[in-house]
């Protein structure tokens, strides 16, 4: 009975993969992870508390049967008794399979529920609104304690850490689908009036200066584009600008919460930052839907701050920390 259900919950976690890959429906890793750390822990309590126990008495009869019927023949004056009851008594106490692949995988699917919900993450680069920063296909660590310990699956924040601060990398929660995680650079926290007008970047009414540092080549796109730096607050990165593109700003229909706190020109866009919540913007400037599209990212959508480039199979290079 548990071998055939154990093998229809392997089922269900193979339809639910596949469906994700294949792009049926969009998967959320964490509720997985929950799920199986709570179908593994129940299985491993099972193993620890009946079924190991249950077969340890069983190897147990075994042997006392034995032992009893070894004396009974001795009585008889027989001292050879044909048969070992080791092979048998090994056999009762071995782990079936379903037991294997479930509380044997506990503590390892523990492990990793652990450090994914409270402590780093991993994520993979899936566009270029983050270049010259991060690369299509770079794999990054996001510090999941940095801003505050929150619960899985739920993010309700248990205790805060500190806030975000102007130049972070951050992933959060996508605010129109929250089942999609997005990566931006904080450019605006609460309070702030953010303005990106005629592809100049200025916070309460301060232009931030940049520095041109020549061409770009992106690779993916097969094009140049010019390079600047730009420093955010103490945190120093470089972006792309495209001066000569001509870039048009309207609201996407999902940016509804705190509307009014944007005026659209045909210069650019204005905001007024909400309390609790915070304006991004990609590095590549000119082909980043962010803010300035679908609005403001609320703390409770935050997932994390991105720090480290931990692989890029195709680029060994891209390893490191980053601004």
């Amino acid at each position: 009975m548990m071998s055939v259900l154990t093998a229809v919950l392997y089922a269900g976690l193979l339809v639910y993969g596949a469906g994700w890959w294949l792009g049926y429906w969009i998967g959320n890793f964490s509720l997985l992870l929950f799920v199986l750390t709570l179908v593994t822990m129940a299985y491993w309590l099972a193993e620890r508390f009946r079924f190991a126990p249950a077969r340890a008495a069983a190897a147990e009869t075994l042997t006392a049967q034995d032992a009893q019927r070894r004396a009974e023949l001795s009585k008889l004056g027989i001292s050879r008794v044909d048969g070992d009851v080791a092979a048998a008594r090994e056999s009762l106490l071995m782990q079936p399979w379903w037991l294997d692949w479930t509380a044997g995988l506990f503590p390892v699917i523990l492990a990793v529920f652990l450090l994914r919900s409270f402590l780093f993450e991993p994520f993979k680069i899936p566009s270029g609104s983050m270049i010259p920063t991060l690369l299509v296909g770079d794999l990054i660590l996001v510090n999941k304690f940095e801003y505050g310990v929150r619960l899985p699956v739920t993010g309700t924040k248990l205790f805060a850490n500190k806030d975000p601060q102007r130049g972070d990398v951050m992933v959060f929660h996508y605010p129109v689908d929250p089942r999609i995680d997005y990566i931006k650079r904080v450019v605006g926290v609460p309070g702030d009036e953010v303005s990106y007008t005629n592809q100049a970047l200025s916070i309460n009414g301060k232009v931030v200066p940049v520095q041109p540092l020549g061409d770009y080549y992106d690779e993916d796109s097969l094009r140049y584009a010019p390079k600047f730096a730009e420093s955010l607050g103490a945190v120093p990165h470089n972006l792309l600008v495209e001066p000569k593109r001509a870039s048009i700003y309207r609201p996407m229909d999902s940016f509804v919460n705190f509307r009014d706190n944007c005026r659209y020109t045909a210069e650019g866009v204005t905001c007024k930052v909400p309390a609790g919540h915070y304006f991004m913007m990609g590095d590549n400037r000119d082909n980043s839907q962010d803010s300035r599209y679908w609005g403001f990212v609320p703390d409770e959508n935050i997932v994390g701050r991105a720090f480290m480039v931990w692989m890029n199979f195709s680029n060994l290079r891209r390893i490191g920390l980053f601004n």
